[in-house]
């Protein structure tokens, strides 16, 4: 169409009447308004161009952005941290069967979402996410035993979170946390990590006695020694002069609790009054 032409319609529609001209803009902003040219990405989201479903090599941040009508189509990728709940089945390294819940917190790297929607979709997680889980917690339970399972959980957890990470960043999914909910042992295991624990504490109990038992008899031995080393001080020291007041002090003790009456003696013989009078020396 040439511009003479445009010319000539332009003063049909106005040599109409102005309502025309009215109707036609009314159409052409109804139309600009279905084709819908903007598009807006919200909090925790990017957004994937595609040119005629082809991935472009940038990403919408988020807030308002205008796109080419029938050209362009946005893909809107939720980047804010997510959980996933796993359980898995394995076994440890002396071959006992482990149940394991595991948690796991991650998110797609903003700036690879159009990778991430390029070469997974947006079906990540049933794709990648679980079978890695799956498979990083039957490596990593392989390496311990049972009973290491439990008294070596942190380090348990520790190498499992190491190894997803590593895997899952190959797919540009970032690890944020990572923790085992729980492991669960055969009915037959459990009974016997019970049975060691009780005999454990018996064990502990019975040292705990016998180191009683020596502090008594330690101290026993201790009270028989102090004892008779007093006896024997006290023998070294008996001399007759300390035998002499010994006896002059109970003297006068008998003395001061005698109230002067003579005790009253039925039958014949003397009445003894012991104590009285001065001991001879010797």
């Amino acid at each position: 169409m040439t511009n003479y032409d445009v010319e000539r319609a332009m003063r049909m529609i106005t040599q109409k009447g102005p309502m025309r001209l009215v109707l036609v803009i009314g159409i052409i902003l109804l139309l600009f308004l279905l084709s819908r040219p903007w598009v807006q990405v919200g909090a925790g989201e990017r957004g994937v161009v595609l040119n005629f479903g082809a991935v472009q090599d940038y990403v919408l941040g988020e807030g308002l952005h205008f796109r080419m009508p029938v050209v362009q189509t946005i893909a809107l990728m939720d980047v804010k941290v997510q959980k996933s709940l796993t359980n898995a089945a394995a076994s440890s390294s002396d071959l006992q069967e482990v149940s394991s819940e595991v948690a796991l917190n991650y998110h797609i790297i903003p700036d690879k979402a159009n990778i991430v929607y390029q070469t997974i979709g947006v079906y990540f997680k049933d794709r990648i996410i679980d079978p890695a889980v799956q498979e990083v917690v039957k490596a990593v339970t392989a390496r311990y035993t049972a009973e290491e399972l439990i008294t070596k959980r942190p380090a348990v957890s520790e190498a499992m979170r190491t190894t997803l990470s590593e895997r899952l960043m190959e797919h540009n999914i970032a690890v944020d946390a990572f923790s085992i909910v729980g492991f669960s042992f055969s009915k037959i295991f459990m009974e016997a990590i019970e049975a060691k624990q009780t005999a454990e504490q018996l064990a502990l109990k019975a040292r705990r006695d016998l180191e009683r038992i020596k502090i008594e008899a330690e101290q026993k031995i201790t009270a028989a020694t102090a004892e008779a080393e007093s006896l024997r001080l006290q023998r070294a020291n008996i001399s007759p002069d300390l035998i002499e007041l010994r006896r002059v002090e109970a003297n006068l003790r008998a003395i001061e609790k005698w109230n002067g009456i003579l005790p009253q003696v039925t039958g014949g013989g003397a009445v003894p009054f012991i104590g009285i009078g001065e001991t001879p020396r010797k």
